[in-house]
């Protein structure tokens, strides 16, 4: 067991998948302006970034993991141009104002949600999708290895796995302004715009816990991904993943 799995939302009673569900359905209307606030925009940078491995390899069936609100799978859509993005997720809530996104933005045929664990087993079929994305979304997995082995297990042989997550800086100062801005900023702007005194709380706290670069890189390949490459971004706030099948 890996120490982000153990880190929960709330309380040790429930699972962390039921805990996240429930902190995801509960900040959900207020996710977005709370992302791009936390992050001062950055985030946008790094999915673009993160997209722009794609282009090579042209995928036209692409999966999102954890997608959220859609906002990776809408820019993904509009940079890449692929036939359909399937946006999975386990929270309802977070979906539903995705589908909200992409119905005004008239790419409601292109893009659909659906309810799906990765960790639990998805219903696609083996070697199924051309490419599959997933963003600051690895570190709320309860089982990293189900969750990463069931991506390995739809994704075409030969075909990019792009993973992008929030880390903690290692050198000096950036690890320090960090953690100040982990432990005191986040948690109060947090607390402040979605009313939850945990879900930002629970972020850094995640992000501390998670495995990081070379750890990272071999449990992706203990999984079943061979080349993975890693990049850090941002003073290391971010990493990319770039595996293949």
């Amino acid at each position: 067991m890996y120490d982000q799995e153990q880190i929960k939302p709330y309380s040790q009673s429930e699972s962390k998948t039921e805990q996240v569900t429930q902190m995801f359905d509960n900040i959900a209307p207020t996710y977005d302006r709370l992302n791009h606030t936390l992050s001062i925009g950055i985030d946008r940078y790094w999915r673009k970034k993160a997209i722009s491995v794609l282009k090579q390899y042209k995928p036209q069936h692409l999966l999102d993991i954890a997608t959220g609100t859609g906002d990776f799978a809408i820019q993904a859509y509009r940079t890449l141009q692929p036939k359909h993005i399937i946006g999975a997720d386990i929270s309802e809530g977070m979906m539903a104002v995705g589908r909200q996104k992409v119905e005004q933005a008239g790419i409601s045929s292109a893009i659909t949600f659906q309810n799906e664990d990765c960790c639990k087993g998805m219903s696609f079929p083996d070697n199924s999708m051309d490419a599959i994305t997933i963003a600051f979304g690895a570190r709320n997995f309860e089982h990293l290895d189900d969750g990463l082995r069931e991506m390995s297990r739809v994704l075409k042989p030969g075909h990019p796995l792009v993973l992008l997550e929030l880390c903690t800086p290692n050198h000096f100062p950036m690890k320090q302004l960090f953690w100040i801005y982990a432990h005191v900023i986040m948690p109060i702007v947090g607390r402040l715009i979605s009313h939850d005194d945990s879900a930002y709380t629970y972020l850094p706290a995640s992000m501390e816990a998670f495995p990081q670069a070379e750890v990272m890189q071999g449990i992706m390949k203990k999984a079943g991904f061979s080349d993975v490459k890693f990049e850090r971004l941002t003073f290391g706030i971010c990493t990319l993943y770039i595996a293949l099948k």
